[in-house]
């Protein structure tokens, strides 16, 4: 009940605040949905891909590194009561030695600053950057004073669909990259589960809509 109060505020407040923008100097206001534009740039889904491919490679090296420290903890557990103290010493030394190993590489790939991070940097981050320069572009030809993401967790309680400029943004990416064929786009629930996806849509066959830059869209 208290989070349903919260909500209705929220929205209230969201309101009076159009509301306000709109009466100083009627401005507008747009939104888009940028799961569905990325959704629609082939190159963000092969450079997810490539991202996921790699991602599995390292998952499987360490995997296959803990399996080897597994097996040499159970054979010096075993044998310990055998061993003499210089060998437990050289058994321990060894584990340990592997255990940094692993580790070690865990922040190689997947530390914060490891090579998925720079990976994602190198092959996401200049989509981006077009995705921002394209909504951008759109917004001030067409005179928005605000552009909302509905898919960045905003509190938008509904959308009217004429407000939605994410097929403008798109047109205007294919300026400068391949994008979907406006008549070929498709919405999905997340287009953010590609670590998921990936693996389904290549087992499954899945067929990519046909690609187009901006002579596709006349």
């Amino acid at each position: 009940m208290k989070r349903l109060a919260s909500v209705l505020i929220i929205a209230m407040c969201m309101t009076l605040g159009m509301i306000r923008v709109q009466a100083q100097g009627n401005q507008k206001i747009a939104y888009i949905d940028t799961e569905y534009i990325l959704q629609n740039i082939p190159e963000y889904s092969d450079a997810q891909e490539e991202i996921n491919q790699m991602s599995a490679n390292w998952a499987k090296e360490l995997k296959k590194l803990q399996n080897k420290i597994d097996q040499m903890v159970r054979e010096y557990q075993t044998e310990s009561v055998l061993l003499s103290d210089d060998m437990k010493t050289k058994k321990e030394t060894a584990i340990a030695e592997k255990e940094q190993e692993l580790s070690n590489l865990q922040m190689q790939y997947f530390g914060p600053e490891g090579e998925l991070f720079s990976k994602k940097v190198e092959l996401i981050q200049p989509i981006q950057e077009k995705v921002y320069n394209a909504i951008q572009q759109v917004a001030q030809v067409k005179n928005y004073a605000f552009v909302l993401d509905k898919a960045a967790g905003n509190t938008i309680l509904y959308c009217n669909e004429k407000f939605d400029i994410s097929d403008d943004v798109l047109d205007e990416i294919g300026n400068v990259m391949q994008t979907v064929r406006r008549q070929d786009r498709q919405r999905s629930n997340n287009v953010n589960n590609a670590s998921s996806g990936s693996s389904n849509s290549n087992s499954g066959g899945s067929q990519r809509a046909p690609r187009g830059g901006s002579e596709d869209r006349k």
